[in-house]
């Protein structure tokens, strides 16, 4: 970790967007993701044999959402529906906010940079894990899953375009700490800066590849550089 570029970075944010699942939430922790995308694959193997195997095929349940969209419009309601009631179960039993986390929210806070989350899972999840933990005053904004429009997820745009208009900046001035290539994409894509919280061996790597402003593999560290900028 590069802590002179990690405070490089977050100095030049009016606005910090936090992805969620990652740097705030091991979303399926407790109700595993296998388990969900199975799920999900045997609803719509009920309403489409042809492609249950396709459906199957994958472990993780949103690509399981992209799958039933692409195939039907129908279909792919019903499961983005089955998917945000799984999304909600699995961040009750989700466990405590990724360390750090906390901490990072509430330097943020007490240095003025207004945040929002901008995730690839339902709103609905964010927002309940957020009023669980008592996290909801750290987060202005949520912007979730774009209803029955999963093409606008991560890595396209949309999701911190949205979220840098709802907090009335210019997306050039914002900064995301997301853990996962998409991330890096989707920042990139729209104009913004981006910190790769790399929760896993393999990822400082490539999201150096992918040009990612700042690497940090401890949220704490965000929470520390925002502090030490007060101080200084």
């Amino acid at each position: 970790m590069r802590t002179d570029a990690l405070a490089k970075t977050l100095a030049g944010a009016r606005v910090l967007l936090f992805d969620f699942d990652g740097p705030v939430c091991d979303v399926f922790a407790g109700l595993p993701a296998p388990q969900v995308a199975a799920e999900l694959a045997q609803l719509v193997a009920s309403k489409d044999e042809a492609l249950a195997a396709k459906a199957a095929g994958t472990d993780d349940p949103i690509e399981v959402l992209r799958i039933a969209h692409e195939a039907d419009s129908v279909l792919g309601q019903e499961v983005e529906q089955a998917l945000t009631a799984a999304e909600v179960r699995a961040v009750a039993v989700a466990g405590q906010p990724t360390s750090g986390s906390v901490n990072a929210l509430e330097a943020a806070k007490s240095a003025g940079r207004p945040v929002a989350v901008v995730s690839n899972n339902s709103a609905e999840c964010v927002k309940a894990f957020l009023d669980l933990h008592g996290l909801s005053e750290y987060v202005l904004k949520v912007v979730g899953r774009p209803a029955e429009q999963p093409h606008l997820m991560k890595p396209n745009p949309h999701p911190l375009l949205r979220a840098a208009e709802l907090l009335h900046v210019d997306v050039s001035a914002c900064v995301l700490i997301g853990d996962a290539v998409t991330d890096i994409q989707a920042a990139h894509a729209a104009g913004a800066t981006v910190i790769g919280y790399a929760n896993k061996a393999h990822k400082p790597e490539a999201f150096a590849d992918l040009g990612a402003e700042a690497i940090t593999e401890d949220m704490q560290a965000i929470a520390d550089a925002l502090l030490a900028e007060q101080s200084d």
